[in-house]
């Protein structure tokens, strides 16, 4: 049997860095930040307003959160028989059609009901074999 490495628990390199101890560079990069703030912001600031992308992108990143997910509207008929099923799906592919959802958020609310949709065969075959068995 293998001698095991790392006992759970216990830091495989007791002598490491503790915890909440900044890493070096971190430390530095405060350290030069440190009563320079006000004029870096206002340089970056500066250059994005002279159309430098790069200093565009840093603003923004830091500005605006990066949203993964935001709260969409569709006005999709019921999903409750394979009909409405394929109606929905019809209503989601002429959303990201006509522009007011985005292809991957279509994909996403697409996936939904295309769950939904093998919910209702899955229900509807366990019901079939139901009634075969009790037929026998």
């Amino acid at each position: 049997m293998p001698k095991k490495l790392f006992i759970k628990g216990q830091s495989g390199n007791p002598k490491g860095k503790p915890r909440g101890v900044r890493h070096a560079t971190t430390q530095i990069s405060y350290a030069l930040m440190e009563g320079n703030l006000e004029a870096v912001l206002a340089t970056v600031i500066e250059r994005a307003k002279s159309g430098d992308m790069a200093a565009c992108r840093m603003i923004i990143d830091k500005v605006l959160p990066n949203t993964k997910d935001r709260p969409i509207a569709l006005d999709l008929p019921s999903i409750n028989d394979l009909e409405g099923v394929g109606k929905a799906q019809s209503e989601i592919l002429q959303a990201v059609a006509d522009g007011d959802i985005t292809p991957s958020e279509g994909e996403k609310i697409a996936s939904i009901v295309e769950a939904r949709r093998r919910s209702i065969e899955t229900i509807d075959l366990e019901g079939r074999i139901s009634r075969l068995e009790v037929q026998k």
